[in-house]
Formats: C-alpha cells, sequence, structure tokens
C-alpha cells in the first residue's frame, strides 16, 4: 500500500451521548460520555491506516495531560507523528460534543489555544517517501505556501485539500491540488444549495462534494457524477463520516480508481462510520472490496 503524509490538527473530543438535542437553557442527563482523538486530518489518518496505508500526520503537539490520551490512540492505529512540533505553553485542541441519539447528529464546540504549523515546520519534513499528501484547508496562507512548495519540489507527488468551512482566500488553495474535498456547508457559504451548481461553477479536474443523507457528488473531465447515499436503518454516529468518505476517496485514487469508483466505495466506508460509534474496524471494509 501507500505512504501518506495528512496536515492539519488532531484534537481531544470530549462527546457527550444525550437522547436528542436539548432545547436552549435544557438541562438533560448524559447517557454516556467519552473522550477520545479527533480532529479532521487524524480522523483521516486514522481510517487510512486501517485500510493498510502507511499514514504519518503532521500538526503541532502541546506537551500537556490530554495530549497523552492523544498519541495513544495514535499508535493504536499506527499513525507516525514524529513531523509533529511540539510545543511547552499552550493546550491541545478539545471539541465539547453532544451526539443526538435520536437522529445521529453532532454539534461541536470548538477551544483552541494551539498555533497552526508553519511553511517552515512543513517545509523541514523529507517528503521524497510519501505517495500522497492531504491537507485540511486552514490557515490559507501558510498551506497555500505549503501546497506550491510540493508542487515545485515534488511534482509528481499527489495532493488533496479539503475545503469545508469559508475562510479568506481558500479557493486558492485549489491551484495546486490533485483533488479537492468539499463540504455541503461550504458549497452553501458560496451562495450554492445543491451540488451540482457549485461544481458546475469550478473550472477544477477531480473535485467532489459531500452531501449528508443527499449522497456525494464529483466532477472530472467535465463529467459530473452522483452516488446516493447508502440507505441506512439506523443512524448511530455522523461524528467523522466526511473525514472517512475523504479518506474513501484517497484510497480510491492510490488503487489508480477512477472518480466515480471512488466516489462508491467513499461513500460505503462513510455509511460504514454512521453506523457506528468512532472508527475502530473501518478497516473490514475491504473484506467486500478487492481493489
Amino acid at each position: 500500500m501507500a505512504r501518506v503524509l495528512s496536515v492539519g490538527i488532531t484534537t481531544l473530543d470530549i462527546i457527550n451521548q444525550v437522547a436528542a438535542y436539548p432545547s436552549e437553557d435544557d438541562e438533560v442527563r448524559a447517557l454516556s460520555q467519552v473522550q477520545r482523538r479527533g480532529g479532521n486530518a487524524a480522523n483521516l489518518a486514522v481510517v487510512l491506516s486501517q485500510l493498510g496505508h502507511t499514514v504519518d500526520f503532521a500538526g503541532v503537539l502541546i506537551n500537556e495531560p490530554d495530549l497523552a490520551l492523544i498519541l495513544t490512540e495514535f499508535d493504536q492505529y499506527q499513525i507516525g507523528y514524529a513531523h509533529c512540533p511540539r510545543l511547552q505553553t499552550g493546550k491541545m485542541p478539545t471539541s465539547y460534543i453532544t451526539v443526538s441519539s435520536l437522529n445521529g447528529s453532532r454539534t461541536i464546540v470548538h477551544v483552541r489555544d494551539c498555533p497552526e504549523l508553519t511553511f517552515d515546520q512543513f517545509a523541514a519534513i523529507d517528503l521524497s517517501g510519501y505517495d500522497w499528501i492531504h491537507f485540511e484547508g486552514r490557515h490559507v496562507p501558510e498551506t497555500k505556501r505549503m501546497l506550491a512548495y510540493v508542487a515545485q519540489h515534488h511534482p509528481h507527488l499527489p495532493r488533496s485539500v479539503e475545503l469545508e468551512k469559508p475562510r479568506e482566500g481558500i479557493m486558492s488553495l485549489t491551484e495546486q491540488a490533485s483533488l479537492v474535498m468539499c463540504s455541503k456547508p461550504f458549497a452553501q457559504a458560496m451562495g450554492h444549495n445543491e451540488p451540482e451548481s457549485f461544481l458546475q461553477t469550478l473550472t477544477l479536474d477531480n473535485v467532489t462534494c459531500s452531501w449528508g443523507e443527499a449522497g456525494v457528488w464529483g466532477k472530472s473531465a467535465q463529467q459530473i457524477y452522483n452516488v446516493s447515499a447508502v440507505p441506512l436503518n439506523k443512524v448511530v454516529d455522523t461524528l467523522g463520516a466526511g473525514d472517512s468518505l475523504n479518506a474513501g476517496l484517497i484510497h480510491g485514487f492510490l488503487q489508480n480508481n477512477t472518480l466515480r469508483d471512488s466516489l462508491i466505495f467513499a461513500n460505503q466506508l462513510a455509511a460504514l462510520k454512521c453506523q457506528q460509534h468512532g472508527f475502530s474496524g473501518l478497516g473490514r471494509i475491504l473484506d467486500s472490496h478487492h481493489d
């Protein structure tokens, strides 16, 4: 399999499971509470590792007590973190997440006292052994420099970018990307209420847009594809479904699959994630796929 570098953040997720999302000023009892590692780039790394790839994570870590849980999970899934700068002050980003048992929705309040990875820190990484690099579309100026650096020094190294939230200048990150992954909220923030019209406005090749329970869309060589969401009897936990989808897309491309076939696999992987808590065991999808 391939060697992948995932660039972004990792977090401590404190997840409260409730019967249904509370109304404002309600006081409700949680059905359960768990703490686990989160963050888009880190989630993607964990899923790709279970699909058989060798994955490293690159992001800033803070030497404080909550880091221990995060590193334990990285070790559990064999995620390398030797490229991560370690700081002595600050706090690991923390997400307080309310998950509704009624419909699987997740509502997130995020707290952070942790800087983003800088271009200089990224440029110190030896990229020669990697087959793919993935970037969260976060700190736009630094991430843009990282993408340009890879394009200049490793032009044949594929690179993907996730566009989840609108940020100033974020579309400039697509200029050097091999694969662009967009979310429904991002497309809506760009003024589009349906994915096909959003994709038609983009001149990019190999771009996708997930649309929740409606499925996922993609465009390649001016051809637009749609894969309907897998029907589910019960949605357990949607937290990380988008990250699982993106991991499935990268896996498909690494297997030299077409965009359409990659969308089909990624869609099934995201559906599998929605039917369980956490990410453990997602690699079992390979039992029914022989890419």
